[in-house]
Formats: C-alpha cells, sequence, structure tokens
C-alpha cells in the first residue's frame, strides 16, 4: 500500500485555516487522556469467534472442552450471563455489532446465500471503528469480514468503514476455507505460499493471531482498537491438530471442533499475553464473546458436548440457544469481577466503546452504552426497553429445524422484555402477512430459562405487547441520519476532464462539534481550485456542513493510482476529533486504437466478470480465446465476456468508437447446470443506457446487440437478476465488439 508521502500532492489545500483555530488531530491527542476525570481512555481488545456457543466455555459450564484463557479472563472479569446477539447467523449477527442498530434496522438483515453483494455495507453505515478512529484510535480488523464483494476501494470495505488496517478473508464464503491461497491485506490479495496449489502449510487462523500481536506491538505506544476475528469453531471441523483430544472416542468432526474451540482459547491467552508483555493489561479492555449460538455443520453434534447449555435451539433459531452468547470483559485494575445479568445484546458495543473513548457516537442507534460497568463502576447500567431480532435464512440444518417444528424456513420474529420473551413464525417467508397468520409463542424465562413451555395462551395481554414490540421493530427502509465525513466523487475518473468533489460532515451525534478545519490531498500533478464552504464553524446536532472543489485531472501521467484524501479536525465535548474519507482512482488504460474484440481489452473496472476469456480482475493477462469457448444454441463463439448477475463490467473507449456489437444471454453450459436462469442484460454508453434486454431465458435464446457509441468515453455492460429469488444466472456476451471511429488507423 503506498505510503501517504508517496501520493500526497505538495499543493494540497487547507481549506478554512485562517479562518478557524488549528485543532491538533486526535491522533495527536496523549494516550493518557481519559473518557473521564482521573480515567485513561482505554484500548480495545474484542474477539469475536465464529458459532461458538453459550455452553462452549468452561465458565458458561462447559465440562469436555478445555478453555482455561478464557475461563481466567471471566474469573478475573466480569460475566454476562444474559448477552445475546443480533441475530442467529453471522452476517446480520456481525453487521449489528458494528453499527449498533438491531435486525430490524441494520443494513444487513439476512446471510448472503452466496451473494456477498446482497450483505454490502454502504457509505452511513457507520461503524464502531470509524467512531474511535475519530478519536485518534489506531483500528485493525484481523480475521473475517463478510460484508460485500471481493473488491478494492468500495464502500463495504474494511477500509472504508474505518479499520484502517485489514488482514483476512473479504466474503462470508471463503472464511469457509482454513487453507486459503491468498488472504486479503487492505486493498491488495496477498498469496499464502504455504497453501499454494491446494497445500495446508498455513492454518488462516494462526496467520491472525500473529498479525494481531504484531499490530498490539506496533502500537502500544498509541489508542487501539483491535477486532480479531477468528473463523473458529465454525465448520468443517478443520485444524492442524486435534490435541488435546486425539485419544478421544469421538467422531473425527467432534474432536475437530473441540480442537477448534481450545485452540481460540490459545488465541485468547496469545493475546493476553502480548498485552501484559508490552504493560497494556491494565490500559485495554478485552471483550471475548461469539456471533450467534453453536452449529451443527460438518457431521459436528453440539449435542455431545452440550454446546447451548441449558439454552434451546441453536444456530439459525430464535430461541435462546440461537442468539445467548458468552460475553466476557476483562481489564485488571479497571472491571470489576463479578456477573451481570443485564440483559446485553451486541448493539450496545458501538455506544459503550465510544463512551470509553470520550467519542461523539451517532444517536440514531439502537443500543445503549453499558461503560459504566466496564470503567470502574459498581452500579448497573440503564437496559433497552426490549431487544429485536428477526430471521430468514436459506439453510436448513436437522436439529434446527427440529426444534421448530420444521418451520426453520420461515421468516421468524423475537423480542425480550424484561423476562418476557416471544417467538413468532410466519406462514412462509413473507413477513408483511397480517399477524393474525403467525404462530405465537411466549416463554418466561425469569422461570424457564429453556423455553419448555409456551405459556401464550395463559397471558395473551403479554404475547399481544410484545407481537407490537415486533411490528414497531421492523423498518423496511431505516433512514439513517447522516454522521460523520462523506467524500463524494464520480466512481471513474477519465484523464483532461475536470470534476466536482464535495465533502460533508454530519453532526447526527448529541454534541455540539466546533472550529472544524478541512484538508483535501490529491495527487502532486491535479489541479484544484476551491469553491464553496460552508458551516464548518459550529455543528450543532443534526445539521451538516458542506464543502465543494473543483479538480481537474491532467491528460497525462505516470501514476499507477491516483489518492484522495480529505480531513477535518474540530472538537466535541472540548475534545478533538479527527475525520478522514479516503479514495482510490485507478487510472484508465487507454482507449482502442483499432477495431477490437472487448476481450482483447483491459477492462477499467469489474464486478463479477469471470472466463471462459476474462478468469477475475486481471484480465488483459491471459490472450483472448482461451478457455471453453461460448455457446448459444450448440453455435460456438471462441470470443467473449463471462459474467455472474449483479454485474459491471466498464470499459474506457475514449470518445474513439462509433459502435458496439454483441450476442447476450444465457449459454448452453449454465443452462446444463439449471435452465431457470433468468436475467435482463443492459448497455450504457457515459450516463445513458443505449440498450435493454428485457428478460432473458435459456429457453429463449441470446439476443443480438448492435448501438451507436459514438463519442462514448466509457462502455458498461450489466447483468442484473429478472427474479429476487434467483441464483441461476450465469451469462455471455458473444463476440463483443467495438469499432474504431477511424478503422485505418
Amino acid at each position: 500500500m503506498p505510503s501517504r508521502r508517496q501520493f500526497l500532492s505538495g499543493s494540497a489545500l487547507a481549506f478554512g485555516a485562517a479562518a478557524l483555530p488549528a485543532v491538533p488531530a486526535a491522533a495527536d491527542v496523549p494516550h493518557g487522556e481519559g473518557a473521564g476525570p482521573g480515567r485513561r481512555r482505554p484500548n480495545v481488545v474484542v474477539i469475536l469467534a465464529d458459532d461458538l456457543g453459550y455452553g462452549e466455555l468452561g465458565a458458561y459450564g462447559q465440562r469436555t472442552i478445555q478453555t482455561p484463557n478464557i475461563d481466567r479472563l471471566a474469573a478475573e472479569g466480569l460475566r454476562f450471563t444474559d448477552a445475546y446477539s443480533s441475530g442467529p447467523v453471522c452476517a446480520p449477527s456481525r453487521c449489528s455489532l458494528l453499527t449498533g442498530l438491531h435486525s430490524g434496522h441494520a443494513r444487513v438483515r439476512i446471510n448472503p446465500s452466496g451473494d456477498p453483494n446482497s450483505v454490502a455495507l454502504r457509505d452511513g453505515d457507520t461503524t464502531f471503528a470509524e467512531v474511535l478512529r475519530a478519536r485518534g484510535y489506531r483500528t485493525a480488523i484481523i480475521g473475517k469480514w463478510g460484508f460485500g464483494p471481493e473488491q478494492a476501494g468500495q464502500a463495504s470495505h474494511p477500509n472504508a468503514r474505518g479499520f484502517e488496517e485489514f488482514y483476512g478473508y473479504m466474503t462470508h464464503g471463503n472464511a469457509h476455507n482454513y487453507y486459503p491461497a491468498d488472504l486479503w491485506h487492505n486493498g491488495e490479495k496477498e498469496p499464502v505460499p504455504e497453501n499454494a496449489g491446494g497445500k495446508k502449510g498455513a492454518f488462516a487462523p494462526d496467520l491472525f493471531r500473529d498479525r494481531a500481536i504484531d499490530f498490539i506491538k506496533a502500537h502500544r505506544d498509541e489508542p487501539f482498537l483491535l477486532f480479531l476475528t477468528p473463523n473458529v469453531p465454525h465448520a468443517p471441523s478443520d485444524v492442524p491438530s486435534t490435541a488435546p483430544y486425539d485419544g478421544a472416542s469421538w467422531p473425527a468432526a467432534d474432536k475437530g471442533h473441540a480442537a477448534q474451540v481450545t485452540r481460540l482459547d490459545g488465541y485468547v491467552g496469545s493475546v493476553v499475553s502480548a498485552l501484559q508483555d508490552h504493560g497494556l493489561a491494565g490500559s485495554t479492555i478485552v471483550l471475548v464473546t461469539s456471533d450467534n449460538g453453536p452449529h451443527e455443520e460438518g457431521s459436528f453434534n453440539p449435542d455431545l458436548f452440550d454446546a447451548n447449555g441449558p439454552l434451546r435451539g441453536y444456530k439459525r433459531n430464535l430461541y435462546e440457544g440461537g442468539v445467548r452468547i458468552p460475553l466476557i470483559a476483562w481489564s485488571p485494575g479497571r472491571i470489576r469481577p463479578g456477573t451481570s445479568d443485564r440483559p446485553t445484546q451486541q448493539t450496545d458495543l458501538l455506544p459503550t466503546l465510544a463512551e470509553l473513548a470520550g467519542a461523539p457516537a451517532p444517536r440514531d442507534i439502537d443500543g445503549i452504552s453499558i461503560a459504566s460497568l466496564l470503567d470502574g463502576g459498581s452500579g448497573s447500567a440503564a437496559a433497552a426497553g426490549h431487544l429485536y431480532w428477526y430471521r430468514l435464512d436459506t439453510g436448513v440444518t436437522r436439529r434446527a429445524n427440529e426444534v421448530e417444528s420444521g418451520r426453520i424456513s420461515r421468516a421468524a420474529e423475537a423480542v425480550r422484555q424484561d423476562g418476557w420473551k416471544a417467538v413468532r413464525f410466519a406462514p412462509g417467508t413473507d413477513r408483511t402477512v397480517p399477524d393474525d397468520q403467525w404462530q405465537v409463542e411466549l416463554y418466561d424465562l425469569r422461570s424457564d430459562i429453556g423455553e419448555t413451555t409456551d405459556v401464550a395462551a395463559a397471558h395473551p395481554e403479554v404475547a399481544a405487547r410484545l407481537v407490537g414490540l415486533m411490528r414497531n421493530s421492523w423498518v423496511d427502509d431505516y433512514e439513517r441520519e447522516p454522521f460523520g465525513l462523506r467524500l463524494e466523487a464520480p466512481e471513474i475518473l477519465l484523464p483532461g476532464i475536470t470534476y466536482t468533489i464535495t465533502a460533508t460532515l454530519a453532526n447526527g451525534s448529541r454534541q455540539i462539534w466546533t472550529g472544524g478545519r478541512l484538508r483535501l490531498r490529491t495527487p502532486r500533478e491535479w489541479t484544484v481550485r476551491p469553491i464553496t464552504r460552508d458551516g464548518f464553524g459550529r455543528l450543532t446536532p443534526g445539521l451538516s456542513a458542506r464543502a465543494e472543489w473543483q479538480v481537474t485531472v491532467p491528460e497525462k501521467t505516470s501514476a499507477t493510482t491516483w489518492p484522495l484524501e480529505l480531513t477535518v479536525t474540530c472538537t466535541a465535548g472540548g475534545r478533538p476529533l479527527s475525520f478522514r474519507a479516503e479514495r482510490t482512482f485507478v487510472p484508465p488504460p487507454p482507449p482502442p486504437a483499432a477495431d477490437a474484440y472487448l476481450s482483447d481489452l483491459t477492462w477499467l473496472s469489474a464486478v463479477n466478470g469471470w472466463g471462459p476469456v476474462e478468469i477475475d480482475t486481471s484480465n488483459g493477462k491471459a490472450e483472448a480465446g482461451d478457455g471453453t469457448p461460448i455457446s448459444f444454441g450448440g453455435t460456438q463463439y471462441a470470443k467473449g465476456l463471462g459474467v455472474h448477475s449483479h454485474s459491471e463490467v466498464t470499459y474506457h473507449l475514449g470518445g474513439r468508437c462509433t459502435r458496439f456489437s454483441s450476442i447476450v444471454g444465457i449459454d448452453d453450459f449454465s443452462a446444463r447446470q439449471n435452465n431457470r436462469g433468468n436475467v435482463i442484460a443492459e448497455v450504457w454508453a457515459d450516463e445513458t443506457k443505449i440498450f435493454d434486454s428485457g428478460v432473458l431465458r435459456a429457453a429463449t435464446g441470446p439476443q443480438p446487440v448492435d448501438v451507436d457509441v459514438t463519442g462514448a468515453r466509457l462502455l458498461r455492460l450489466v447483468v442484473r437478476k429478472a427474479t429476487e429469488s434467483n441464483s441461476f444466472n450465469h451469462t455471455s456476451w458473444a463476440n463483443a465488439f467495438v469499432r474504431h471511429a477511424n478503422p485505418d488507423t
């Protein structure tokens, strides 16, 4: 990753410096400045296990699997007995944990089902990393991310969501492979040589442990947030060694799973040892938790280990076993040892960390801070009026389905208020059906933690009240109040063009922000001219400040990337804040110099582009015509592009071409896999759509394309699915060809 010194322009603009007092960047604030009088603001380490059940730790009753390190933290710290994830499966749970919104409001409410774009975060989905980074924390996520596509420079990338350091899996699906051939490091994939060619030389969670320790060492003298997300003990039960369970008489999957849990415990021990080695144990809060209840996949038997403890249900269930999870908080000298039965959902994490760091948090979140419990307090922390969950998942596992009497594929909701817990099931996947079509169950957790007795008939008024809370907790499109800094620029920049760059600083907190100062940094050879600035002197809650610049990209450049960096410093409650927004653009390849097949050109950008010619986003490295030819109705075409919706592939024409022609449809190979595929193909010239195929199906054959692209700088090929549930949507552009304006050159 290039350093700032390599790419930042000497003519960078400090905007408004003469009118407003300079404010030190938050990163320059002494580490010892606390969130309250006399209290040092802590480092934070959050360790999130993957599918670790409530009963799989010794501190929560486990008697077979060994977890001595975590058990010691529980004994020396605060153990929560009534802690909850925000969902019974990975993606919605983790989204809520990051953003402080329950699954009736959060951006991600389902698992991806093979499409990472369906669980992508966006600008405005403020994470706890963004909040702490504004207060000068160095931030890292190491391990499983699980949101958005395998693509750098987009809003769902961890670097765009507040984590300045990322090492691990980008997508949910890739995290199921413990021996990956490559892992993401910030904006690039890095090979794991030990795993090349399918070898099992490097166990990814071990690599995450090592990177976490390196991060602690590198930032031991400044405040830091480390979000460590190893993908254990998720299925498969793959682990380098089944020690210390080699001699157990259990099936292989069960031995492997137990070894994964104990290995997780070892990672916790290694991180704590690193903190102690650098004298950071007393100034760091360590949180250990899980994203949902225990799985039963890959032949693992959770009942062998009583993985859900006294609770009913497993991963995917909204009963307690699917959503009640371990939560342990440890910081010697800061956190008082003991237990807490406060109903604590992981939505509480963002406001808690914000308060501990002395940072303003978004005011439109569902979580409530428990900082008083983690900062030396001996009292209690206010709890939410109720906790809400939603579930709609395509996965079906035997035990989870049996617990629900065969209703695992239905939409379901749950609410806990005080000791009451209601769960209800829709007749199908549509949650908008009338209330009288749902099946409602009610449990009294005060006397029935195992949810063995449905008391809805005995307490209809309670059931009705909780159903009302469920109904009111869901918002189809939860409109977030803007928070923090947003940099608006075109997705693609071209040489010789002048663009408008806009900065918006939105105060979505409850505090007044004052003394704003802006700085825009661009590549050295760009021309930058300020246009407007308004509102940065004093920003009250709910208001935004705005600034605009005109930037001109030079006609010629030797740069391989064009980075933009925008920084705004201000104060809130007397404490400095520093917001940063970054975008990195890639200069376009040269436009065609003659008539050309698109398969002979290098694309400018691609989402879901694949073979037979372009194998991945490294296209241009393979010659056209390689791989299996594209075939429609038995007719083969050697030149072409394959895509999987949603797909966008963009080429730089530079105004040099006059026509684009192709044949687009669901190819024979894809049709043989499944004949239900149906998609819509579009062609865009710059910002104008010039072709729409309507619905394409294998049975109806492909469509010819022949459109005028005269003067167009960009050609964009788009494929989107025609029906929401369709996943059989592989599509091909055969003989995709552009005709040059001057064919004699």
